[in-house]
């Protein structure tokens, strides 16, 4: 089967990727200035303005927040998969890098202090990410360091501010009109970087960007061997045998079916409103007052879910959260920390020891009396980066009894919806495979329209699996659309790619249609809206109010979770009576 996809505005992003993994076959370093005018060419949605003289602020701040600050300080980066991986290249003394993290972006990185960071990769994906988020970087940052070098007094002045932490807002105005920047690009800036601003302009000002990349390995074997070390931490880390257990894999995040299933922040309601009321932010006690007035739609347990995390966040929320980890622990819940390659948590519930009783309103409706009896558990995985999902299920599927069922939920660039809005795809189109997957989606637009206040839900789409969020432009993406695809995400491809290969005694087809309406287990993917790079609309984190995001993730648990529960009361009832369920698809109105 031919590709599927039309191809119109690929070319430039095929050879801007040709271009870096040839060079990446080197055992040296690969200057990122060598990867900048192929980056330029791809014309990315995310930097469309990277030839232009003017500083593209909003490539160079969403690198910025993927990247670690001491990446100021850094000339080399170096990918490898394992510590093994660097200490045969001569990092032997790797224990004593200081741990570095990025807000934005998820990814285990060590620094030595001077100028080499360390990055551990889980796949493809993360050089995907990586190599243009470096270059979309440097180019802007080079830009800002010539608009500045004309100004020798102004950098003076920066100079001044760094060292006394003292800025006349003058200052800030001089310094937006020479680079270029608005006042709302200024002000993310401050947002982002807050007490290290000065500093942060000041190393910009003094020296262009001159950062190289080396790739230490990247065998398929090497990704094996991390996942494999992922799945024995996951399993030692329990005190039950996962091997032995019926495992429904969930592709998440680590709050929402955490929170859905203790009722931690309802318990806490009282503490969680006197940190609201004695806050500073106005706008979120107006909220809370209009949602219990009902002058609103928002749902109160979702803005309890929000409060929750922003307060055991704060230091003032530390004691309640060291008292969240026996509370779940109680009720059967496993919090297993991030090791070595893989930077996600995973969270292993035991569906027989829950509490039923503090279990979300939304779930209260169906037999949970019944969960009792089950001793079959919940896998969920702080969702992975593109092709990692790929090696995390397989290795899961190579070490689970049973898998009852796939369950992703992950946030999407749509092309015909809006921010906030559910898609619920049964056709994925997969650029690492080429492969143009059809697959019975267990969800339909119902099971979630339901539980959403502000979006919709929208069943029967087709999805693109890119290969990384830079690696797109305006025309593929306006040819993907006149093809019939409306969603765009980095992981449910290969996943299905994983999928196949409980079906067929061989490794995933390239370039193919595949049919996998004959998993041997049940597949949700459920996508909610973050961006629309077409029509460049707002994303979530753009409001002030970003619990509007937690609207359609909470919707999306409350339908996966329903699922899940009803047919595990269908296998415990059944193992109970003797009488198989008809079909495990039964309408979400029945209990």
């Amino acid at each position: 089967m031919k590709r599927t996809v039309p191809s119109l505005g690929a070319d430039e992003i095929q050879l801007y990727m040709r271009t870096y993994y040839s060079l990446l076959r080197t055992t040296e370093e690969v200057q990122i200035r060598t990867l900048e005018e192929t980056h330029s060419g791809v014309h990315s949605s995310l930097h469309p303005n990277a030839d232009e003289e003017a500083p593209d602020m909003s490539a160079f701040i969403y690198s910025a927040l993927r990247l670690p600050r001491c990446i100021r300080k850094v000339r080399l980066i170096v990918l490898g998969q394992t510590e093994e991986t660097f200490q045969r290249r001569g990092l032997a003394d790797l224990e004593r890098w200081a741990p570095v993290s990025a807000p934005g972006r998820r990814r285990r990185m060590l620094y030595d202090g001077k100028e080499t960071l360390a990055a551990f990769i889980a796949s493809i994906s993360d050089v995907d990410d990586i190599i243009p988020m470096l270059t979309a970087l440097q180019i802007e940052w080079n830009k800002m360091h010539t608009l500045l070098s004309f100004h020798p007094d102004l950098i003076a002045e920066i100079e001044n501010w760094a060292a006394t932490g003292e800025t006349p807002d003058e200052l800030h105005k001089q310094l937006r009109k020479v680079l270029l920047i608005s006042k709302k690009d200024w002000k993310r800036l401050e947002s982002i970087w807050q007490g290290s601003l000065p500093r942060q302009l000041l190393a910009i000002s003094r020296s262009r960007k001159r950062m190289a990349v080396q790739l230490l390995a990247g065998s398929y074997v090497d990704y094996r061997r991390a996942s494999q070390r992922w799945w024995s931490h996951v399993a030692y880390s329990v005190d039950i045998d996962l091997a032995e257990r019926a495992i429904y894999f969930v592709s998440s995040n680590t709050h929402s079916l955490a929170n859905m299933l203790t009722g931690f922040a309802q318990r806490h309601e009282e503490t969680l409103l006197h940190y609201l009321n004695e806050g500073s932010d106005e706008e979120l006690r107006e909220e809370a007052q209009r949602i219990q007035a009902r002058e609103v739609p928002s749902n109160w347990s979702n803005f309890l879910y929000y409060i929750l995390k922003k307060y055991t966040g704060a230091p003032e929320g530390r004691e309640l959260l060291e008292q969240r980890s026996p509370y779940e622990t109680e009720r059967g819940i496993t919090r297993i920390p991030s090791s070595q390659t893989f930077d996600l948590e995973a969270q292993v519930i035991q569906l027989g020891k829950l509490h039923t009783e503090d279990l979300d309103p939304r779930l209260q409706d169906l037999a949970l009396e019944h969960l009792r009896a089950s001793r079959a558990i919940i896998l969920n995985i702080d969702y992975p980066l593109g092709f990692a999902a790929y090696h995390l299920l397989s290795r899961v599927a190579a070490n689970a009894r049973e898998l009852r069922g796939l369950y992703v939920i992950g946030k999407a660039a749509t092309l015909n919806a809006r921010i906030g809005d559910v898609l619920v795809p049964n056709v994925v189109y997969d650029e690492h495979s080429l492969n143009t997957y059809i697959f019975n989606n267990v969800f339909q637009a119902e099971d979630i329209a339901r539980y959403l206040v502000y979006g919709d839900a929208l069943d029967n789409q087709r999805a693109l699996t890119v290969r990384g969020t830079f690696l797109q432009n305006e025309y593929y993406m306006k040819d993907v659309l006149a093809a019939g695809y409306t969603d765009a995400e980095m992981e449910a491809g290969p996943y299905l790619s994983a999928v196949y290969e409980f079906i067929r005694p061989r490794r995933y087809p390239n370039n193919e249609l595949v049919n996998l309406y004959k998993s041997p287990f049940e597949v949700g993917i459920l996508h909610y809206a973050s961006d629309t790079p077409i029509s460049k609309g707002r994303n979530l984190g753009s409001r002030n109010l970003s619990y509007y995001g937690m609207d359609p993730t909470y919707a999306a648990s409350v339908a996966v979770l329903r699922r899940i529960i009803k047919l595990e009361i269908a296998k415990v009832t059944a193992a109970r009576t003797g009488d198989f369920p008809a079909s495990p698809h039964t309408p979400e109105g029945a209990k």
